[in-house]
């Protein structure tokens, strides 16, 4: 008996096209794509997204290998192709940094740094490392990652093998996920920003009222102790809050699921 494995070449082919889209997606994606995950466990789980994708999507990989040049151009398409997607998902995750800072400045913890994870090892005032680590714990309990399987499915649709995405609608979604983190994290501190600018106010009138009291040794420990009480009340509905904002965005990158 005679066992035609003249498809293996090309069908190895269309597996590292996926494989390529799918790991660079993988690579930066928030929570599985952290300097601090093995690297191990980033490939397997890409090795297996790629596994289960392919079967679906093999027929849209025209390969011709008897010429590299298309088979590497294509390469490079389905690498910036999982560029975008991850990096849109990663820039929402931005919006709790800058919810974290401008709380830290206005309660007064803006000085107190450690290393965050999800930055490579780079230092960021805590309150901000504690909320990306909060927001990326709920994505997962709120099964919010199958959106991001869903979007790596209907990339497919959205992006076809072989066709590169006009940079202007690229260049458009990245504008506009930056925009709308930006103005999310806004409103996610803005509690500590009316906060922040009523206390002070009365601690400038304080000043005025009291010249001789030592108004930054008092201000400074009931700033702390106040915002974070504030922070205890209000963690609840900003994380809600910062949820939607990103199954919004996820849902836009998985219209058909």
């Amino acid at each position: 008996m005679k066992v035609d494995i003249s498809f293996l070449p090309a069908y190895a082919a269309a597996f590292m096209l996926v494989f390529a889209r799918i790991g660079t997606m993988v690579m930066l994606l928030p929570g599985l794509g952290e300097m601090m995950v093995p690297r191990r466990i980033r490939l397997v789980l890409a090795l297996v997204l790629a596994a289960v994708l392919l079967p679906l999507h093999r027929t849209a990989y025209d390969v011709d290998l008897r010429t590299f040049g298309p088979v590497l151009t294509m390469l490079a398409q389905e690498i910036f192709i999982g560029a975008v997607l991850g990096i849109t998902a990663r820039l929402m995750i931005s919006a709790l940094q800058v919810a974290g800072f401008v709380i830290a400045q206005q309660i007064g913890l803006g000085f107190v740094t450690a290393v965050d994870p999800t930055q490579g090892g780079q230092q960021s005032v805590l309150i901000g490392n504690f909320l990306t680590m909060l927001g990326i714990t709920l994505i997962f309990a709120t099964d919010l990652h199958h959106l991001i399987i869903a979007a790596l499915n209907d990339s497919y649709r959205l992006f076809k093998p072989g066709e590169m995405p006009v940079i202007g609608d690229v260049a458009a979604l990245t504008t506009q996920t930056v925009g709308i983190a930006f103005k999310i994290g806004i409103q996610l501190a803005a509690p500590f920003l009316i906060f922040g600018l009523l206390f002070n106010l009365g601690l400038g009138v304080l000043s005025r009222l009291m010249p001789q009291m030592q108004v930054f040794f008092v201000g400074m420990p009931l700033s702390i102790l106040v915002g974070l009480i504030i922070l205890l009340l209000v963690i609840g509905a900003v994380m809600m809050v910062f949820l939607g904002s990103m199954e919004t965005i996820l849902r836009q990158l998985a219209p058909y699921s």
